[in-house]
């Protein structure tokens, strides 16, 4: 099969998600703020990514601190788990402590 070819702003997205340590997070709007685009086509990119990818999209969540809901799927229940797995707590409102769980972009 074909190696899928994605933008060039895509693929840098895909790269800053890979630099986010296991045990961290980051948000849309980090990412975008990064790149110069929107937290939206970050989201988008990520929504984008095919079957057997090795991208931690688990690890970009909103800048409330949660997973954002998906359409049409368990996505989020999914993100969660595979995140608690990682050792990153939730709090009582399903949110994530960025203080301490935060991953900051640094250059």
């Amino acid at each position: 099969m074909p190696q899928r070819q994605f933008s060039p702003l895509y693929s840098s997205i895909y790269a800053l998600v890979k630099m986010i340590p296991l045990g961290y997070v980051s948000t849309y709007g980090q990412i975008a703020r990064q790149l110069g685009c929107s937290a939206r086509t970050v989201g988008f990119a990520l929504a984008a990514l095919p079957p057997g990818h090795d991208i931690p999209w688990q690890r970009v969540i909103n800048s409330q601190g949660r997973v954002s809901p998906r359409s049409g799927g368990d996505g989020n229940i999914l993100q969660q788990d595979l995140l608690e797995t990682e050792g990153i707590q939730f709090d009582q409102q399903g949110r994530i402590n960025l203080d301490q769980y935060g991953w900051l972009f640094i250059g």
